[in-house]
């Protein structure tokens, strides 16, 4: 058989192995190695002894964050962030996004080890999987686990609450409930950038003291508020604005369409049901982290997984919904705004 020289095994091999980079990254987030770079440029050595390197380890470790793009070094050996770096993994700033990198290395790279069961067997391959009990019962008995999962949470949801806060025409809305908003990185955004404005966020009563602890560093206490409950079995705090962010896709078709119709009963006349999620492109080809995403559900969760833009757009009208449009986002969301 001829070979094509244009055609090498080279692309094959590198998502094969991308685990590696994957997790050379985790492993720098987790050792505070940008955090630490944000206080000014250091040497290697200077570097392994702060944040605990081994001699055989620190030079390839801290040169293979070069390689990746998230370190610079200069002539003299001394390594600084790189710019995106310097944004949004210094744990000390607020455009961190670090917190999702540090679930994603504490919980769903060994959950990720499971996929072939998963596809398999159709179960999801998490903690759940080795208790029977639900997932966020299970999860929010480990105070660790739980902040973890939460600031995860929040970490994702950063960078979508300022494209959210922007995007959407917030003149004329008073007051916006997050459902599900975990620690309310997007009526938080929503708030700085609308003074005029108020925010609640339902969540689980578990989450209401690491929500506190997020809403004071942002100076939001007196606007930014906390109702605890579960958005299946309580009435929906009254709102003009509702956000759905994150959230259908963690349940089956069923529970979806019961938590839309939910919402829509409860806005008033003109109020605004925004979701956004990962969604998967109508032609289902092109937004791979989309793909990535809904078979991170099919991990954790027991019945979700991601969904076309067509999928929710028929499902919200459905709902009631009369003037539902979309708009993508960033970094492969979308989110559709649907008015009463």
């Amino acid at each position: 058989m001829s070979v094509n020289e244009s055609i090498t095994p080279e692309p094959i091999l590198q998502l094969g192995l991308g685990f590696m980079a994957s997790k050379t990254l985790l492993s720098a987030v987790e050792l505070n190695i940008f955090t630490v770079l944000a206080r000014g440029g250091r040497d290697r050595a200077s570097i392994a002894a702060e944040v605990g390197l081994h001699p055989r380890s620190s030079a390839d470790f801290l040169d293979a964050l070069v390689s990746l793009g998230l370190l610079n070094r200069d002539d003299e050996g001394i390594y600084r962030n790189s710019p995106t770096a310097e944004i949004f993994l210094d744990r000390a700033k607020p455009s961190y996004v670090g917190g999702i990198l540090e679930m994603a290395n504490a919980r769903l790279f060994g959950f990720w080890d499971n996929l072939t069961d998963a596809l398999r067997t159709g179960t999801q391959q998490n903690e759940v999987t080795h208790t029977g009990a639900p997932f966020f019962a299970t999860l929010s008995q480990d105070p660790v686990a739980w902040r973890n999962f939460l600031n995860g949470m929040n970490g994702v949801s950063t960078p979508l609450a300022g494209a959210l806060a922007s995007d959407f025409d917030w003149s004329g809305r008073q007051h916006l409930v997050d459902l599900g908003g975990a620690l309310g990185a997007v009526p938080a955004a929503v708030l700085q950038s609308h003074p005029e404005m108020t925010g609640t966020v339902l969540e689980l009563p578990p989450v209401r003291p690491v929500f506190e602890e997020f809403v004071a560093r942002h100076g939001l206490s007196d606007r930014l508020s906390f109702h605890g409950g579960d958005f299946f079995s309580d009435p929906l705090p009254p709102a003009d604005v509702y956000v759905m962010g994150q959230i259908l896709h963690d349940w089956n078709l069923e529970q979806r369409q019961f938590l839309l119709r939910k919402a829509y009963d409860a806005l008033p006349d003109g109020g605004t049901l925004i979701v956004y999620d990962a969604m998967i492109d109508d032609d289902r080809r092109h937004n791979t982290y989309g793909f990535m995403v809904s078979l991170n559900m099919l991990i954790d969760t027991e019945g979700g997984s991601e969904y076309t833009v067509a999928d929710a757009t028929e499902w919200l009208a459905e709902a009631g919904f009369s003037k539902v449009h979309s708009r993508p986002l960033i970094g492969g969301y979308t989110a559709i705004y649907a008015t009463k």
